[in-house]
């Protein structure tokens, strides 16, 4: 088995994608922001004392995906064609779905998963000064096509 992570000295490498195909890519995250009524009340109702709280982490998200590799060291740089976060308010928190899209030789999971986690830590930014103990959970990848792997939909064992 050959270790593409691995350079010819043992040491962690960014892969070589230059002779793969540029495929259409679509990558798609989730995560959950639990929290009390009373936080969740007042992110619906955009009373939170730092702003309006949704807004703010759709930015935060956005910008995530779109720098992932700078944060994740052997991540390629993608040019992003899309990205997007929806939130969904359900009774103990805030569901928060990224989609990512690119058309490139690598796929863009990190991307998404970067988004929808930049976005649950900005929430808990935003609300911590009325509830400390936010709870972050459920981050996983949901779904992604294209490349030489295929499509992968995430199933709950």
């Amino acid at each position: 088995m050959e270790f593409t992570h691995f350079n010819e000295q043992g040491l962690s490498k960014m892969v070589d994608v230059t002779n793969k195909a540029v495929t259409y890519r679509t990558a798609v995250a989730t995560a959950f922001v639990k929290m009390n009524e009373e936080t969740l009340s007042k992110v619906k109702a955009g009373t939170m004392s730092k702003g309006n709280v949704l807004a703010v982490a759709q930015v935060s998200g956005i910008m995530a995906a779109k720098n992932t590799s700078f944060v994740i060291p052997m991540c390629h740089p993608i040019a992003l064609k899309s990205a997007d976060i929806a939130f969904d308010f359900v009774d103990s928190g805030i569901s928060i779905t990224s989609t990512v899209k690119c058309k490139g030789e690598t796929g863009v999971e990190m991307e998404a998963l970067h988004a929808v986690s930049v976005s649950a830590l900005t929430i808990y930014d935003m609300c911590k000064a009325v509830q400390k103990d936010i709870e972050i959970t459920d981050i996983h990848l949901v779904s992604k096509t294209g490349g030489k792997s295929g499509d992968f939909e995430f199933k709950r064992s």
